[in-house]
Order: C-alpha cells, then sequence, then structure tokens
C-alpha cells in the first residue's frame, strides 16, 4: 500500500534544500510509489494547513537551484507567534497531520528543527529530519547540507579581498557566519590562507593577533587577513559574560539580577559591532589601516556545490528507505562512509562545536595561523 508523506523545510535557508528535497521526491515517487505533500514555510505551513502536491514536474529543474521552493521559517511548534499572540499550535498541527493521512513527516533543518521535530514526536507523529545548516553544528552528523558551499562561498571572499588587502597594504577583518561553532570560520580560513582565525570555541586575545600582524609587516608583508566567525569573543569578554551569567542567576537582590540580564542583553545586541571594534583595535595597535567585510547571507545563497547536491541527494534517498521500512522518530545522520538513522532524542539540544583538538586546528597552527591564544 502506498503511503502520503509530509514534508517541509525550517529554519534559515541552506544550499541544497531543493536537492534534497528532490532526493526524497524522486526516490518516494519513484521506488515507493507514495504520494507527497509539501508543506509552505516550516512549521507554521503545517500549522496553517498551507500544503501543495508534489509531483514529479515539482521535483524538474530544482536540483541546481538555491534556497527552498516550499519557503521557510523559523516558528516553533508549541511557541508560534499567531494574530500577535504567542500560542501552541501542536494540538493543531497534530490535527492537520491526521487530516492529510500523513504516514510519516520529513523535516529539513538545523538545531532548531531537530528541537521542534522531537516535540512532534513526543506528540505522537512520525517524524524524520534531514540535517542542513551551513554552519555544520548538528550533532551525531559528520556534515550538514549547505556547510561546503558556504565554505565555498567564504574561502573565494578570502581569496577575492587578498589582492586589495596587498595592494593597499591593508589589514582585512572577513566576518563569517557562525554564532557558536567556528567550522565556517575555519574551515574557510585555512583554505583562504587567513593569517589569523578567531573562532567562538577558542576565546582570544588581541594582543597575539596585533603581533602576528607586525611580524608579517617586519617580513616585508604589510598586509594581513584576519577571519572571524561572528560569535567569536575576546577572553574579557568572555569573563565579563561569564560574571554577568552568575550574578543572574546567584545575585540576593532581584534588582542585581535584572541589571545583569540588562547587560547581558545589551551585550548580544552589541555583538553586530564586535567585529567593527576588533578591527579598530588592530588599526590602532598596528598602524596599519583596516577594513571590515561582513559577508553575511551571501554565503547561504546561490547554486549548491557538487558535493552538497550529492550529500543531499543521499540523505533525500536514504530518509525514503527509511520511511519505506518503517522507521521514524531519527535524523538521517551522516556517519562516515554511509548514512545512519540517529535518535531525535540524541541530537536535540545538542551542538557539534570545534573540539580543542580537532586536526582542523593542528593544520592552522602548523602553517603558521594565529588563533588568537
Amino acid at each position: 500500500m502506498s503511503k502520503t508523506i509530509g514534508i517541509l523545510t525550517a529554519g534559515g535557508d541552506s544550499p541544497g534544500l531543493n536537492a534534497a528535497l528532490r532526493g526524497v521526491g524522486k526516490a518516494l515517487h519513484g521506488a515507493y510509489g507514495s504520494r507527497i505533500i509539501g508543506f509552505r514555510d516550516g512549521f507554521r505551513g503545517l500549522a496553517e494547513n498551507r500544503s501543495l502536491q508534489i509531483e514529479r514536474d515539482t521535483l524538474s529543474g530544482i536540483l541546481t537551484i538555491g534556497g527552498t521552493i516550499l519557503g521557510t521559517s523559523r516558528d516553533k511548534p508549541h511557541r508560534m507567534s499567531i494574530g500577535g499572540e504567542t500560542r501552541d499550535m501542536v494540538e493543531t498541527i497534530v490535527h492537520n497531520y491526521k487530516n492529510h493521512k500523513l504516514d510519516a513527516l520529513v523535516c529539513l533543518g538545523g538545531g532548531g528543527t531537530q528541537k521542534n521535530a522531537l516535540v512532534l514526536k513526543q506528540a505522537g507523529l512520525k517524524i524524520l529530519t534531514l540535517p542542513k545548516t551551513i554552519d555544520n553544528d548538528v550533532a551525531m552528523t559528520d556534515t550538514t547540507m549547505g556547510f561546503d558551499t558556504a565554505m565555498g562561498i567564504a574561502t573565494e571572499a578570502i581569496d577575492r579581498l587578498h589582492s586589495t588587502a596587498h595592494s593597499h597594504h591593508r589589514i582585512v577583518v572577513v566576518e563569517v557566519m557562525g554564532h557558536r561553532a567556528g567550522w565556517l570560520a575555519l574551515g574557510a580560513g585555512i583554505a583562504g590562507g587567513a593569517d589569523a582565525i578567531l573562532i567562538p570555541e577558542l576565546n582570544y586575545r588581541i594582543e597575539p593577533v596585533v603581533e602576528a600582524v607586525k611580524l608579517r609587516a617586519k617580513r616585508g608583508r604589510n598586509f594581513s587577513i584576519v577571519a572571524v566567525a561572528e560569535g567569536a569573543i575576546s577572553q574579557e569578554d568572555a569573563a565579563l559574560r561569564e560574571t554577568l551569567e552568575l550574578k543572574k542567576d546567584t545575585a540576593d537582590s532581584k534588582l542585581e539580577r535584572k541589571r545583569a540580564k540588562h547587560k547581558l542583553a545589551r551585550m548580544d545586541t552589541q555583538r553586530s559591532n564586535h567585529t567593527l571594534r576588533l578591527a579598530q583595535q588592530l588599526e590602532h595597535f598596528t598602524g596599519l589601516e583596516s577594513r571590515l567585510t561582513i559577508l553575511g547571507h551571501l554565503q547561504r545563497g546561490g547554486t549548491p556545490s557538487a558535493t552538497d547536491r550529492l550529500l543531499a541527494t543521499r540523505l533525500g534517498t536514504a530518509c525514503a528507505d527509511l520511511i519505506s521500512a518503517g522507521v521514524h522518530g531519527v535524523m538521517v545522520a551522516v556517519q562516515g562512509d554511509g548514512m545512519r538513522p540517529v535518535p531525535l532524542e540524541d541530537v536535540a539540544g545538542q551542538r557539534k562545536l570545534v573540539p580543542s583538538d580537532h586536526p582542523w586546528l593542528d593544520t592552522a597552527r602548523n602553517v603558521g595561523t594565529c588563533l588568537g591564544n
């Protein structure tokens, strides 16, 4: 008996989403004769019952297209803004799932999507997820859809900035995406030959970065490239944050706790100015003109790389096989040369960060890259 499968894309957009939709859809249509219903704009579309039939023609020509034909959003099933109010829409989602007579729901997304999928699993739905994010920080999988493309874009940007930095004898600070995880900045920094790489996992000191730039100047190289993950912070800021967190949780007076909470919030809102402040500090301490380039959402857009298309297609077809076998409540993870189902409970709420002993860090150090510590 053929099955009816729902599918949606959630969270931030990422190269390879359409390739994964195509992989799931073509395998379900061709190998298993399933009926597929797509929901628009992530979990919001499922809650609002905005759907479309995904036919073979729907999947034609989307392999190389960036973004997602279904649209996406960051809405949470249990905390969704509806008519200006925050509402728990899980019961509505369960109703729509049953009303469509779905045999399973496939959710493509990053860390937040894994947590939302677990909420729906606990509500009784048969859920499978595919890992995507340019940050590469989803737990229990070796890599994620979108990471390779984003790293390639960031690397090309660094390549192009080399020539202008060399011509004008400048320090160019390149801000790369990555709030909590430094995979993207680290990988692109190594591939692009950055002279310093600063990531969230290694709180940096400004002094080693300044010394690295000055040493290059002494050797006749009056330019430097500094690749910085957007979430990288100095040791001083990290210590201040830790103190404020402690005050927020343990201060004797309600006023002190409120002040600590306010200062933490202000630090978060000023995060976008952090890399600018770093560029200004480097200019001040080295005497070299400094410029800041923020890559931003440029890293998410455009045609997915061949590696991401292959990865997305493999994840999609593996997902179809698991659905046919009756497996659910799992994320399809990349582990070694294969695809493995991992329970959502082992993934949700976890984050894959760059470990202090990772070979990429050894590689960076061995080619003389300053890591700020």
